[in-house]
């Protein structure tokens, strides 16, 4: 027995190492000679065309991504560490409806650059603006977007950086925000055309005075509010249908503040900053413009490939690796909030396990986004 014990765990040994194998094979190359495995990997490569072998190696690699992290931590010293905490700012009480990081909308550019920084980056939004990114290792998370005079005309935050004068703030529920601010609208008026909102009771949009305000709540944590939006009437009206003109500035900018949400959620529950990879980044546009194209949405494309059969096919090494589809949602702001409602979405994104992250976005003849967000580490 305690010899089958031990060949048991030779084995063991074995295995791990040669699932390693991407992570030694270059240096070990450098002072020995290992074409010897070549047999191995054609002996792998016949034994695969068998349908059941085939089935129980797919098994075998599902596992090896599922243990990934614990691969990773034997064979690497790749350590990630959340990012040293910042100072949350004096919120002060405001005479407007909502101000974020003592933000208000009319403001200057400089007034409010006084009091969050400068931009750490521009992404081009679904109102043809651009959203300006403040924040610092993304803590005290905030957009803001100006009109051709440089006066605030937009805000977001996900983070406790409100103020408001109906004393609402992250903490306060969907009742305490309906009892405050009244019903939500449930039609939102684009010229002729009355589009119906689909909240499905994740958000409210409000319509006060001059004023959009949308507040997302966290199904997850007794429907507590979990980010704001402020728009300005007029820079709503430059968004002429629900759904945004395509581009390939909006593209960018979709993507890139969908992977700054994920990082702006991830560094509140004390979790490492993910680093974006262009090459997955790739990888996840391909699946989005195949979608879009081709009128279908899951995680298995049209030539039965699963998220780890495309990454492995262009190239890219990965221990643990995760995918996140969203589809239809009005902005990269809409689908992050609805990727954090569910479950097996929200759990990718608080992965303490990823290091890297690339997103892909592509719009369909009607001009519906899809986000592609794929997870990894090496």
């Amino acid at each position: 027995m305690m010899h089958l014990r031990k060949i048991f765990w030779l084995l063991v040994i074995l295995v791990l190492a040669y699932a390693a194998r991407p992570l030694w094979e270059e240096k070990a190359n450098e002072y020995v000679d290992l074409s010897f495995l070549d047999p191995i990997d054609q002996a792998i490569e016949n034994i695969a065309e068998s349908a059941e072998v085939a089935k129980a190696l797919d098994g075998a690699k599902n596992l090896t991504v599922r243990l990934g992290g614990e691969l990773q931590s034997l064979v690497t010293d790749n350590s990630l560490e959340a990012p040293e905490a910042v100072a949350k700012p004096d919120i002060a009480e405001t005479d407007s409806l909502f101000a974020v990081h003592n933000v208000t909308l009319g403001m200057t550019k400089e007034e409010a650059q006084a009091k969050v920084g400068l931009p750490l980056r521009l992404m081009r939004n679904e109102y043809g603006a651009d959203w300006h990114s403040y924040h610092k290792n993304y803590q005290n998370y905030v957009l803001l977007s100006y009109d051709k005079e440089g006066k605030v005309n937009g805000m977001y935050t996900n983070q406790a950086l409100i103020s408001s004068t109906e004393n609402l703030s992250m903490d306060s529920t969907k009742e305490e925000v309906r009892k405050a601010l009244g019903a939500p609208l449930q039609h939102l008026q684009k010229g002729n055309v009355q589009y119906i909102l689909d909240t499905r009771d994740e958000y409210d949009m409000y319509k006060i005075d001059d004023v959009y305000v949308t507040v997302f709540y966290d199904i997850h944590e007794e429907n507590t509010v979990s980010a704001i939006q402020v728009i300005r009437e007029d820079l709503e009206e430059q968004r002429s249908g629900i759904y945004a003109e395509p581009s390939d500035e909006l593209r960018k900018g979709s993507e890139f503040l969908l992977f700054e949400l994920t990082n702006s959620t991830r560094v509140q529950r004390g979790l490492p900053i993910l680093k974006w990879d262009d090459e997955v980044a790739e990888t996840a546009r391909k699946h989005s413009e195949d979608m879009a194209a081709n009128h279908y949405f899951s995680h298995t494309n049209q030539q039965g490939q699963s998220p780890f059969d495309r990454m492995e096919e262009d190239g890219i090494q990965f221990f643990v690796a995760g995918e996140n589809l969203a589809y239809g949602q009005y902005s990269s702001i809409f689908a992050h909030e609805g990727l954090m409602n569910s479950m097996g979405h929200r759990e990718n994104i608080v992965k303490a396990d990823y290091g890297y992250l690339g997103i892909g976005a592509a719009f369909n003849k009607e001009n519906q986004p899809y986000f592609t967000e794929n997870f990894f580490n090496r």
